[in-house]
C-alpha cells in the first residue's frame, strides 16, 4: 500500500483538486492507497473542507492539530499515522504534481529506498528561490553535509526509512534534513513544478530566516566552533599587538603610564572570554536539547 501524506495550511480551495488528482493517479497505478491530510490549524476553512471530502472519499484520513506547529511537525504527524509500505510526502498547493507519483514509484522498482523529486525549473518567486539557495549553501557549510536546494519534501520513501525518521529525537523538525541523515539507497528524479494555483506561500522572509536559524542551531554545533576560532584569532592578535605595544614602550614611543598593560589585558581577556563562552555553549546547547521533552505536535481531531 502507498500512503500519501500532505500537510495542509490555507488550502481550502485547492483540496478538492488535490484529492481528485491523487485518486486518479492511484487508480491508474492499480495500487492500494490511503490519503492522509493533516491540518496545521489553518485559519481558513480548510478543516471544514477536509471533513466534507472525507465523507465521500473512503481512502481519505484527516487530522487536525491543536494549534499551528509548523509544516515539518505536521508532516511528522502524518507520517506517524501512515500505514503504507511506501510513503509519499507532498505539499498541498499542487506545485508538487500528483501525476509525478507514478514516476517516483517506478524508480523505486530499481531498488531505491528513497526517490526524491528534483524541481529542475522551480516556479517559485525570485525571493523564495534566492532565500532557499542561500539557506542551503549556509546550512551545508555549517552542518558539513550536502543537501540539494532543488529537492524539498516531495518524494517517495520506504517504510523502513520513515520508521527511522520518526525515531529522530530532535525537537526542531526538518524533513529533508532527516531524510538526508538516515542514509539508505537514494536517488532523485526530475519532475514538473507548477505555479501555485491559489494563494501565496505561508513562508514569509521572517519565517524562512527563523526556520534556517532553528535548523542550523539544532543540527550543527559548528557556529559555536566558529566563535571559538574567532576568540582564538582575537587572542593571537592581542598577543601580537601586545608585543608591538611593549616594543614601542621600550623604545620610548609610548609614555602614558599603564597604557600598555591595559590594552594588552583587554585584548587578551576578550579573546579568552569568547573561547570560554564557545566551549560552555557547546555543552549547554547539547544538554538543553536533550532535556526538552515536549511533544512536537498534538492532534485535536481525527
Amino acid at each position: 500500500m502507498i500512503s500519501i501524506v500532505s500537510p495542509v495550511y490555507r488550502a481550502e480551495k485547492i483540496l478538492p483538486n488535490l484529492v481528485e488528482e491523487i485518486e486518479a493517479v492511484m487508480k491508474k497505478m492499480h495500487q492500494d492507497y490511503e490519503i492522509i491530510l493533516v491540518d496545521d490549524r489553518s485559519p481558513d476553512h480548510s478543516w471544514e473542507m477536509m471533513r466534507s471530502l472525507a465523507k465521500s472519499h473512503n481512502n481519505l484520513k484527516i487530522y487536525r492539530l491543536s494549534r499551528n506547529f509548523g509544516q515539518h511537525a505536521t508532516i511528522m504527524a502524518g507520517l506517524a499515522k501512515s500505514k503504507g509500505d511506501w510513503i509519499v510526502v507532498m505539499d498541498c498547493d499542487l506545485q508538487d504534481q500528483p501525476k509525478e507519483i507514478e514516476k517516483l514509484y517506478t524508480k523505486t522498482l530499481e531498488g531505491y529506498d528513497i526517490v526524491q523529486a528534483s524541481r529542475v525549473e522551480r516556479k517559485d518567486g525570485r525571493l523564495k528561490k534566492l532565500s532557499s539557495k542561500t539557506f542551503y549553501k549556509v546550512f551545508n557549510y555549517l552542518a558539513g553535509i550536502k543537501i540539494n536546494n532543488e529537492v524539498a519534501n516531495f518524494g517517495i520513501y520506504n517504510r523502513k526509512v520513515i520508521n527511522n525518521v520518526l525515531q529522530v529525537g530532535d525537537y526542531i523538525k526538518f524533513f529533508p534534513l532527516f531524510i538526508n541523515w538516515v542514509g539508505y539507497r537514494a536517488t532523485t528524479v526530475a519532475v514538473e513544478h507548477q505555479e501555485r494555483d491559489e494563494g501565496e506561500s505561508s513562508y514569509s522572509l521572517g519565517k524562512l530566516i527563523s526556520l534556517a536559524f532553528n535548523v542550523i542551531v539544532s543540527f550543527s554545533d559548528k557556529p559555536l566552533k566558529l566563535f571559538i576560532g574567532f576568540g582564538a584569532i582575537i587572542s593571537l592578535s592581542s598577543f601580537v599587538g601586545g608585543l608591538w605595544v611593549l616594543i614601542k614602550t621600550f623604545l620610548g614611543q609610548i609614555k602614558e603610564p599603564g597604557y600598555s598593560s591595559l590594552i594588552l589585558s583587554i585584548w587578551f581577556l576578550f579573546g579568552v572570554t569568547f573561547m570560554c563562552l564557545g566551549v560552555i555553549g557547546i555543552y549547554l546547547g547539547k544538554t538543553f536539547n536533550q532535556t526538552k521533552n515536549r511533544p512536537v505536535y498534538i492532534i485535536d481531531e481525527e
